[in-house]
């Protein structure tokens, strides 16, 4: 069982690397962190630790097509591969509804299905050839050669997929794997294996070759309580991006959140805390103490064939920055990560990854 970790880079940057070199020796798979205009720019991040890291991986989780031409993507990812010794990947996305809404993009009028297939051609050509001739409905370009090339054999490069069941099957069927965000149920991640294999058995291959990763908002400590309420505090943001199946998959009444989601639109993230029941939050997260976040993610997640667990940890640094909110008792980035390493990562060992 793979364990990676996905932040939002909004902490100082002395701080943030200090946190990956630590998830470099604990033994963290990977850090991903989202390629979204409201942090900051993950690319940059991760050439500054690269040269402070041994083992552990990076790349976007994900990036976004509409708004990153894809072409950029492949040279910014094959550039963070020599940078890193051949340790970068990439997972691309339709974007997060919330931020496309403030470029005054209609996600639904993109073709995301469409736009992400050409997407990935893009990005795996470049990545692969260093050059490409291509006349898509999105994407074209005569003789587009890059001198950016990766260390890699082949450089990783999958999808983000949430709403499903066409984006899962796509994924299955031309990519390296899957990152499927903010899902908790066993019922949510049953529907997305199902259909990455139905995606790769069309393709002829094997969907236990792939990266089936679960991108969960999740917070752990000695206190539980502390903990449920910071992953309770982000609740209401991340789910405003769950389109209504998802939400129902996770057995959400999708008007539970009506009012939790226009408090954050207003950027109201502590009136959307408010909100926000414990009984909600408890449903959309994984948080509590280590033996009790273990006990969820064996039940609802890997019990239905996921892979990989990447973790979007939040602490109180990370809440107070989104919301104003002041959160005694919650663990702070480095303490999670210890405590993942010491106490989860053991409980799933001998698993496979």
């Amino acid at each position: 069982m793979r364990f990676s970790y996905v932040m939002l880079p909004d902490y100082p940057l002395d701080d943030t690397i200090e946190s990956i070199k630590l998830a470099d020796e604990l033994g963290f798979y990977a850090c991903y962190a989202a390629d979204e205009t409201w942090h900051k720019d993950l690319w940059l991040l991760f050439a500054a630790a690269a040269d402070k890291t041994k083992n552990i991986r990076f790349g976007p989780s994900l990036s976004a097509v509409t708004l990153r031409e894809p072409s950029l993507i492949a040279q910014a990812t094959a550039t963070l591969d020599e940078l890193t010794g051949g340790r970068a990947e990439c997972v691309l996305g339709s974007g997060n509804f919330g931020l496309l809404a403030q470029y005054g993009i209609d996600w639904v009028k993109t073709k995301p299905l469409t736009r992400m297939k050409e997407a990935h051609h893009v990005v795996r050509t470049l990545l692969d050839e260093g050059a490409i001739t291509y006349d898509g409905e999105f994407y074209s370009y005569s003789g587009l050669f890059t001198f950016a090339r990766p260390v890699q054999e082949r450089v990783p490069v999958k999808l983000g997929a949430m709403r499903g069941p066409k984006s899962f099957q796509t994924a299955g069927e031309l990519s390296d794997g899957v990152h499927h965000a903010l899902s908790y149920t066993r019922r949510a991640y049953e529907y997305m294996v199902d259909n990455v294999r139905i995606g790769a058995e069309r393709a002829g291959r094997d969907a236990a070759s792939l990266d089936l990763g679960a991108w969960i908002v999740f917070a752990t400590g000695p206190d539980s309580r502390a903990a449920k309420d910071a992953a309770r505090a982000m609740v209401g943001l991340y789910a405003s991006s769950m389109p209504v199946e998802q939400l129902e998959r996770n057995d959400v009444d999708p008007a539970e959140l009506t009012d939790i989601i226009a408090a954050v639109g207003e950027g109201r993230v502590d009136r959307a805390f408010e909100l926000t029941s414990p009984e909600l939050a408890d449903r959309l997260s994984v948080a509590g103490t280590p033996e009790e976040c273990a006990e969820k993610i064996k039940s609802q997640i890997t019990s239905a064939g996921v892979n990989h667990l990447i973790l979007a940890i939040t602490d109180a640094a990370l809440v107070k920055a989104f919301s104003g909110l002041e959160l005694p008792g919650v663990a702070t980035m480095r303490e999670q990560l210890r405590l993942v390493h010491d106490e989860i990562m053991p409980a799933f060992a001998g698993q496979p990854a």
